[in-house]
């Protein structure tokens, strides 16, 4: 009995309706008779019913508000358009899908296939036509509202500044050219494809926004918990609008595109203030513009939310109570180093205390704390700008980057002088800190005195705590834990051997990738008596690492190997480091 023949008995339909249902579906709806079915007045939800009876299926009303662009993340859109089913939920790790074509067979096996990926199993629902619709609609995002600009774009159309973000800094240069500025201010629909990229950036939690011309098409990639994805492809015709944007709100110089170019903006998104750092880079193909994403309203961490292991915790406690001395952070760029040395500035009496700090630029603005940022193109260095705070009064001074010998000497001089210090300094580990300071041309017997806490540290990606499941530790991860401290002195190793236990990580709900944001890992050592003996006699990491590794330090693949172990990071991604 076919399907038709099904519901006529049922009465849902007439038996002599058939064939001029079957016949409507193939001139008006594409072979397509539940559609036909609904044009003849059957209940959308009558006919769902009906179906999931027929082919043995269970049916599900879908609640939208439920669905989560995390759900939509395990089954790409373009499945969804060409295989006509969708992900609807995770419960208790099994992913239920919506289909609404249950004889598709060649849907059935890319399920497969994308459920082997996922290494997670399914369950099959029967999903109205509607519900269906409703959750496409849902993954065209970003995309869709581009291409409705796009669309604009393309009729003239004139949209709104509210369109896109509302921007803080609007002043343009002098120099710009007019004809140019006013043919892109014209075009309404660039403002709004550029705010659109904005707001879906920081929506998702992206760290960077890429927008690259790769020849063919523009690229604009999201770096979201550290890596980059591509989140649309914009025609070559739109290029030149929306870098010209960019520059000008930046207020960059829209003639210059044959060397780079830095700049920023602010702008208010849902009432909060995002501040873009951008940076151009001429490329075969035209302009590459980079913009880092800095949301000053997650405010300044405090130190016991880095997570810090107890004894880094302790180190970092008894060297910003010290009344002076030199306190490192080192690391690559975007590293959360700032983060740190903004943790560690907020627990200090700024009230009773002159804190002073220069930057590139201001990240956050911390209250009762005297923040200045350099400006190298009129002579404001992070080098003079430092002679220009010791003559401040201060007692505490934040130096955002040493990068060059007269910057470091001042530096030094200010922590001799009954200052405490904070710096950032690009080196590979903490031990690194010392061999770098004298390749810069400070003298060893400066630094021994002067220098109280050397830090390193870098991302790692941070595990939802929902989709952690215990698993105990085999045997290799044991070997491998056992060779790793194998040279740590007994009396630190309690933490480690203490541990009987490790995790996996499984999508969740919340978290498809099982991942959302970044923890910070670090390595860290105090100065003693015997460094400094080494500082004078033999300052080589080899040496320095020697000792470190007496006091107990921990590098950083260890704290990651920890963090790892106790479910804060993949435990794969500690093995990298």
């Amino acid at each position: 009995m076919s399907f038709l023949e099904k519901l006529a008995t049922q009465g849902i339909i007439k038996a002599r309706q058939i064939s001029e249902i079957v016949r409507q579906a193939k001139e008006k709806y594409n072979n397509d008779i539940d559609e036909s079915l609904l044009s003849f007045g059957v209940d959308e939800q009558v006919l769902l019913k009906a179906k999931g009876e027929y082919y043995n299926i269970p049916i599900k009303v879908v609640d939208l508000d439920s669905i989560s662009t995390n759900t939509l993340k395990y089954v790409p859109e373009d499945s969804v358009d060409h295989y006509k089913f969708c992900p609807i939920g995770l419960k208790e790790g099994v992913l239920e899908v919506g289909i609404i074509e249950p004889e598709n067979i060649q849907a059935m096996d890319a399920l497969q296939f994308i459920s082997a990926k996922l290494n997670l199993p399914f369950q099959v629902f029967l999903i109205s036509k509607s519900d269906f619709k409703s959750i496409y609609k849902k993954y065209k995002g970003i995309s869709g509202e581009v291409d409705q600009a796009l669309s604009d774009f393309d009729i003239g159309k004139k949209v709104s500044e509210k369109d896109g973000f509302e921007i803080e800094s609007k002043n343009i240069q002098d120099n710009l050219n007019l004809e140019e500025e006013k043919k892109i201010v014209e075009e309404a629909p660039i403002i709004k494809i550029v705010g659109v990229i904005f707001r879906h950036a920081t929506e998702g939690g992206a760290s960077d926004i890429h927008i690259e011309n790769t020849g063919e098409k523009v690229k604009v990639r999201f770096r979201v918990d550290g890596i980059l994805h591509t989140s649309l492809f914009l025609p070559l015709n739109v290029y030149n609008g929306v870098v010209a944007r960019i520059k000008i709100l930046a207020q960059l110089r829209l003639d210059e595109k044959r060397k780079p170019q830095d700049g920023g903006f602010s702008a208010k998104l849902d009432g909060k203030k995002i501040d873009f750092r951008v940076s151009t880079f001429p490329t075969t193909y035209g302009e590459k513009v980079v913009m880092r994403i800095l949301d000053s309203t997650r405010g300044v961490k405090k130190l016991e939310e880095l997570s810090l292991s107890k004894r880094n915790l302790s180190l970092i406690q008894g060297a910003i109570k010290r009344p002076f001395g030199l306190i490192l952070v080192t690391g690559p760029t975007g590293s959360g180093k700032t983060t740190t040395l903004y943790s560690m500035l907020n627990e200090l009496d700024r009230e009773k205390k002159n804190v002073v700090s220069l930057e590139d630029p201001i990240e956050y603005h911390i209250p009762n704390m005297s923040q200045s940022e350099v400006m190298p193109e009129i002579g404001y260095t992070f080098a003079s700008g430092l002679r220009s705070i010791l003559r401040q009064d201060p007692d505490i001074i934040m130096v955002g980057e040493i990068r060059d010998k007269e910057t470091a000497e001042l530096a030094i001089h200010a922590a001799l002088t009954g200052h405490l210090v904070f710096a950032t300094l690009h080196t590979n580990n903490a031990t690194g800190v010392i061999p770098r300071l004298i390749d810069m041309g400070i003298d060893p017997y400066l630094i021994a005195p002067t220098l109280r806490l050397a830090i390193a540290q870098r991302l790692a990606r941070e595990v939802c705590p929902s989709s952690l499941k215990e698993v105990p530790i085999n045997e290799s991860t044991q070997a491998m834990i056992d060779s790793q401290f194998s040279d740590l002195p007994s009396d630190f190793k309690e933490e480690i051997e203490s541990l009987e236990k490790m995790y996996e990580i499984v999508p969740s709900s919340e978290c498809p990738s099982g991942t959302r944001g970044r923890v910070a890992i670090f390595e860290m050592f105090e100065m003693n008596e015997k460094i400094e003996k080494i500082i004078l006699v033999n300052p080589v990491e080899t040496e320095i690492y020697k000792i470190a590794r007496d006091q107990g330090m921990i590098t950083m693949r260890e704290d990651a190997i920890l963090k790892g172990l106790k479910g804060q990071i993949p435990i794969q991604e500690a093995f990298g480091f």
